[in-house]
């Protein structure tokens, strides 16, 4: 009984054996297995909330997401007199627009609608819809499509053409879904998004993609401040929405590239969140203005300076009677930080300033002569800018010819006041004209010391300090800015 035993417990470990090794060949065998001419290398995915990775699918995100994206379609009228529309492009060339005013103007003009479609999203239950300002502009009719087909008719309540954002308004009696509005901040390059829009009126497309850039400036306009996406966004997508993963409003599409693909911009929603209040109460968008114009500071001038690095906004002029001026700022200043955010570039200080409200309390420091000083402002309302001056004997230097401001030098540059000294011939090759200084120009300061005449001027660049580099404040048409010139 007992080798019985012994038998049937070595027989089950042989089996035991037998059957492992067969397991672990098999698993052997397939991890092995490469298809030919590839290089297989093993690599962990590590994923985390803030950035999850892509799904299997986006199917259930889009569909908890349509309902809150919405068609848009306007209707505007134009007037078009001879020919309407369809006047080649030869006639203006050709003849101009005052030779058929002048001869043809008794024509009477001809009434035409012109359509377009664009998409935008709903941000409240009554009826609240966020879209691009071009999208709604000067549109006689805007309908608005759901994505269960009901349409309804709606009404501009705010928009503002810096941004591109409008803000537009439909009546309905159920409780609409509502897009909810995420932080655009928090989002990181190479995040995946999904743009749901109207592109070339195909309703409710979906699209997918990545963040392929953030603070892309296009020259759209002063605000530009765009996220790049390679989701696929195209005429009609305008005005929709771009969302993460967690299904959250970051990114409002706007532009493409025309000549290529892959490129779309969306302007990040924490700019459209800072502006709704205005678009809905007063139906425009009120800026904070502080009085001073700014400039980037080149590797020039942050030697000039002995700055450390080229970051902050250098103030070329602080306009009188303006915040800035009531505050303390001054020419030449550098402005590196602004209630404690750190001020990279004037494009950064731009668009910062521009988020406070009129009567807000900041706190900007700035550097001055190497000090760091703190001062307090109160911003007021965006103005247009005052004009400043400037006006015997000539002077070269730096390749620059240079002379007092006579009263017929003002009268023929438009401007009034006193102090400086204008430009009135640059060397080809020079120093100055390396820099980019043109004739007219009027230079108001010499390393920083104001400048009222001649004399003043030659003064200043008679100086040991000046012999081989000079830092120069130099008015062009309404605009200042410092330029540092190098032997």
């Amino acid at each position: 009984m007992e080798n019985k035993n012994r038998k049937t417990f070595i027989m089950f470990l042989l089996a035991f054996l037998i059957g492992f090794f067969i397991i672990s060949l098999i698993e052997v065998l397939r991890s092995s297995f490469v298809p030919v001419g590839s290089n297989v290398q093993t690599v962990s995915a590590v994923s985390s909330p803030e950035s999850p990775r892509a799904p299997f699918s986006f199917a259930d995100l889009a569909e908890r997401l349509k309902p809150a994206v919405v068609n848009i379609s306007t209707t505007k009228t134009v007037r078009s007199g001879r020919g309407g529309p369809f006047r080649t492009p030869f006639d203006r060339y050709f003849w101009g627009d005052d030779f058929f005013e002048r001869f043809f103007g008794d024509i009477p003009q001809r009434e035409f609608k012109q359509r377009s479609l664009g998409s935008g999203f709903i941000i409240s239950h009554d009826g609240y819809i966020f879209t691009n300002n071009h999208v709604v502009e000067q549109a006689d009719k805007i309908l608005v499509k759901l994505s269960t087909g009901k349409e309804y008719e709606a009404k501009v309540i705010g928009k503002d053409a810096k941004t591109d954002l409008a803000l537009i308004k439909i009546k309905q009696s159920e409780s609409l879904p509502v897009a909810e509005i995420g932080d655009s901040d928090k989002l990181r390059v190479g995040d995946w998004v999904l743009a749901i829009g109207n592109p070339f009126g195909l309703e409710q497309t979906v699209t997918a993609g990545i963040v392929s850039a953030k603070g892309r400036v296009i020259g759209a306009g002063p605000y530009d401040n765009f996220i790049q996406t390679d989701a696929s966004i195209n005429p009609g997508n305008s005005g929709g929405p771009l969302f993460n993963m967690e299904g959250k409003v970051i990114g409002i599409n706007t532009a493409i590239v025309a000549q290529g693909q892959g490129i779309g911009f969306a302007i990040p929603v924490n700019m459209a969140k800072t502006i709704l209040p205005d678009l809905k109460s007063k139906g425009k968008v009120t800026r904070g203005w502080l009085g001073i114009s700014v400039q980037d500071v080149t590797e020039d001038i942050a030697k000039n300076l002995k700055l450390k690095d080229n970051s902050g906004a250098l103030i070329s002029e602080v306009f009188k009677g303006d915040p800035a001026d009531k505050g303390g700022l001054k020419a030449g200043d550098l402005i590196t930080e602004v209630n404690g955010k750190r001020i990279k570039d004037t494009h950064e200080l731009l668009l910062t300033i521009a988020s406070f409200h009129v009567g807000d309390k900041i706190e900007v420091k700035a550097l001055r002569d190497g000090e760091e000083k703190t001062f307090h402002i109160v911003v007021t309302e965006r103005k247009d800018q005052p004009e400043v001056a400037s006006a015997r004997e000539s002077k070269e230097n730096f390749g620059m010819t240079v002379q007092d401001i006579t009263p017929e030098i003002a009268q023929y540059l438009g401007i009034a006041g006193t102090g400086g000294v204008v430009v009135v011939d640059v060397k080809n090759g020079s120093p100055a004209d390396e820099k980019g200084i043109q004739p007219q120009d009027i230079i108001l300061e010499v390393n920083k010391v104001k400048i009222s005449s001649m004399k003043d001027y030659v003064r200043e660049i008679s100086k040991k300090s000046a012999k081989k580099s000079i830092l120069l404040l130099i008015r062009r048409g309404n605009s200042t800015f410092f330029v540092s010139l190098r032997k």
